[in-house]
């Protein structure tokens, strides 16, 4: 049976709403078992509301999916200590805290599904959400995250991180250029963990029939972004720093990872075809947050590892990718797995085309849903040791120029994928 938005609250919670009455702006931290870095994001996000919104009434939300190591305790027992060192003016309120379980299905998307819901219910006015594994979080990232929606119009702030050339690849060269070519604006990370929203974007959220859905458990964040674009919202994006998170080998099984994000954004191209179909270029979003160079994590490669996947890949999957793509596709990627390291190098005009066919094939059903992104998989790794290869030596800006072309190049192809939507038997 689905859970309606009405019954997504508990008792204590809906008492605590009825205490507070109302608020100008939310935080919420979803958790499960965050017992070693919580503490800290706690301690970020009270002192960023008592510096920067001093005169904001002000609650934050712990969604927790079930936590047994004591997560929301530590939520309840943080306090941020002294703050005469950072504050111009004293707080007016104290912060409120909510402590929940959400309900529903496992995943993220619920426990947001249950922070939209306090919002609407306290009417807010600006929310963010953050990471409860954060280890980077400042006080100024709820400034960054808040601000615009609460003094500048927006409603929507997705995060803008410094990361390693090598990390982020699902991103750099899918989601990113992907979100840029259908939606025509330049988010550069558009399934950051981190964003603000105001309190109408969180009732318009809380609309949608999504929350018995893969979204609920793992779709959330580019979901979020995509709905604020195809349904017409202000959006801006805010640089917070560095992420410091777990950095993963883009060489290792990425597999779940990949089939939850590019299987999502391939659903809401069904969802926003009246959208995108219209859209010819593209165009930067307003930037907040002052850049600034960062160190960053390492990021550890295996190349071997990735060319041999995709070797295997063309070696074992000719009957799936032949109904996906054309002979000359085909042939281009044949010849590309006879390349020694050296020699290695997938163009960006042929990634274009093999992701557009993927997305072409996910409409018309070629195959199910699992068994088709499997498939997509061993050539996204030949794709990304070509990027590798290609940028050992390069800048970050380099790298940065280099996704540029990407993009270009996914928003001149656009054509390809509009005619052969159309053409959907």
């Amino acid at each position: 049976m689905a859970l309606s938005n009405a019954n997504l609250l508990i008792d204590s919670v809906r008492k605590k709403i009825e205490t507070i009455k109302e608020v100008d702006i939310l935080v919420g931290i979803p958790s499960y078992n965050n017992a070693r870095t919580i503490p800290h994001v706690v301690k970020a996000v009270q002192a960023g509301l008592a510096k920067y919104f001093p005169k904001a009434k002000c609650v934050l939300v712990n969604s927790d999916g079930g936590s047994n190591d004591g997560t929301p305790d530590l939520v309840n027992q943080t306090s941020v200590g002294n703050l005469e060192t950072i504050l111009v003016d004293h707080p007016v309120y104290l912060i409120n805290k909510i402590i929940t379980p959400y309900h529903g299905l496992p995943g993220k998307g619920s426990a947001f599904r249950t922070i939209f819901k306090i919002a609407e219910s306290l009417n807010a006015k600006a929310c963010c959400v953050v990471d409860s594994d954060l280890r980077s979080i400042t006080p100024e990232w709820i400034e960054l995250l808040l601000d615009p929606i609460m003094d500048k119009g927006f409603d929507y702030v997705a995060p803008l991180y410094s990361r390693h050339k090598f990390d982020g690849t699902i991103t750099n060269s899918i989601v990113y250029p992907m979100i840029r070519a259908m939606y025509g604006k330049r988010i550069r990370q558009p399934i950051g963990g981190e964003f603000g929203f105001s309190g109408k974007l969180a009732s318009h959220y809380l609309t949608k029939n999504v929350w018995e859905s893969d979204v609920a458990r793992y779709g959330i964040d580019i979901w979020m972004t995509t709905t604020a674009i195809g349904d017409g919202f202000k959006v801006c994006q805010s640089y917070l720093g560095a992420k410091i998170h777990d950095a993963k080998d883009p060489g290792s099984d990425l597999s779940a990872m990949y089939t939850q994000v590019v299987s999502s954004l391939f659903t809401y191209l069904e969802l926003y075809e009246h959208i995108w179909k219209k859209i010819k270029d593209s165009e930067q979003v307003p930037t907040f947050g002052f850049r600034f160079d960062v160190g960053l994590e390492p990021v550890t490669v295996n190349i071997e590892r990735m060319i041999s996947a995709y070797q295997l890949g063309i070696d074992s999957l000719g009957q799936i990718l032949e109904k996906i793509l054309n002979v000359d596709e085909l042939n281009e990627l044949n010849i590309l797995a006879k390349n020694n390291l050296k020699d290695f190098h997938f163009p960006d005009g042929l990634w274009v085309k093999v992701v557009f066919r993927y997305a072409i094939a996910y409409h018309r059903k070629v195959w199910a849903v699992d068994q088709l992104m499997k498939s997509m998989i061993p050539l996204y790794m030949g794709r990304t040791a070509s990027f590798v290869i290609a940028n050992l030596d390069s800048s970050a800006d380099d790298v940065e120029k280099n996704i540029e072309s990407l993009c270009q190049a996914f928003e001149a192809q656009k054509s390809l994928l509009i005619n052969d939507w159309e053409n959907h038997i």
